[in-house]
């Protein structure tokens, strides 16, 4: 069993927990150190019991306390070349530089890392598996390619972007510039496209969507749950909005033997490990 919980998802900062028996990864953090710290205790925990962080990509509101939650508790970080050179503040404790084409291990978490289309330097987002669980995040995603796709397949929870509504967007306050950059093929996924996008991976086994980085301006919480509803059977059961302001409780990921029989195309779990740290 995995078990994930958001520290908050938003254009305001994003990160999330994701645990097994013996290790804590944190993916992102786009909170200062002292938000990280009020909100970790608020699940009981402190960045001391983190093991290890990682990154998708180098935009403030996934990497602004990363830095000082490095340095202060000696943590390392995990992130491609691209984000690693993009970033204002590398100064981490130890750094591991990874491919986006390159599983490897943290702990007992196994970690399938693959590119995403997104308005950064070299943008990717992570299957976390242990055992039979697999759990993925992809959040700031412009659209979902087919390799993204197939890294998908078969997941058992996923945490989907649903960025905007569509109506919102077209007559709220963003300039038409800002409009397009959103709706782009390196922007964000509204909520028709995150309802699609589950609709082609739902399967018996999929039994946890969170959905995430919703715009405070473009977005409400009713209008992304209601769309997705509108394109997966019994998502009403399924579906949960992470919160910008509030961490969420933790959601466990378990195996389900339906998962089996109903995904098929299920992507081989690969076993190669990589890094490169620097002093």
């Amino acid at each position: 069993m995995l078990q994930v919980a958001s520290l908050g998802s938003g254009s305001a900062g994003n990160a999330l927990l994701v645990r097994s028996e013996n290790t804590l990864l944190l993916l992102d953090c786009g909170f200062t150190l002292k938000e990280t710290t009020a909100r970790m205790a608020g699940l009981g925990l402190s960045p001391a019991n983190i093991d290890a962080i990682l990154l998708s990509h180098e935009h403030g509101d996934h990497v602004r306390g990363v830095g000082p939650l490095s340095r202060k508790f000696a943590k390392p970080v995990w992130l491609t070349h691209g984000t690693y050179n993009a970033l204002r503040d590398n100064r981490f404790t130890h750094t591991n530089l990874i491919s986006a084409h390159q599983a490897f291990s943290i702990g007992d978490i196994h970690i399938d890392p693959f590119p995403t289309p997104h308005d950064a330097a070299e943008s990717c987002q992570y299957v976390f598996s242990r055992n039979e669980v697999r759990f993925a995040c992809v959040t700031d995603l412009g659209t979902c390619t087919p390799h993204v796709e197939e890294k998908l397949a078969g997941v058992t929870g996923l945490l989907v972007e649903s960025n905007y509504d569509e109506t919102m967007l077209s007559n709220g306050p963003y300039p038409p510039s800002l409009q397009a950059r959103i709706r782009s093929d390196f922007g964000h996924l509204g909520n028709v496209q995150a309802g699609e996008l589950v609709k082609r991976l739902d399967h018996a086994g999929m039994q946890t969507i969170l959905l995430g980085h919703l715009s405070e301006q473009n977005n409400t919480d009713d209008a992304a749950a209601a769309t997705m509803k509108q394109h997966v059977a019994t998502a009403h059961d399924r579906v949960t909005v992470l919160q910008q302001h509030s961490h969420s409780r933790w959601f466990d990921i378990r195996h389900s033997n339906a998962a089996e029989s109903d995904s098929p195309n299920k992507p081989a779990n690969k076993k190669t490990e990589t890094s490169a740290e620097l002093a």
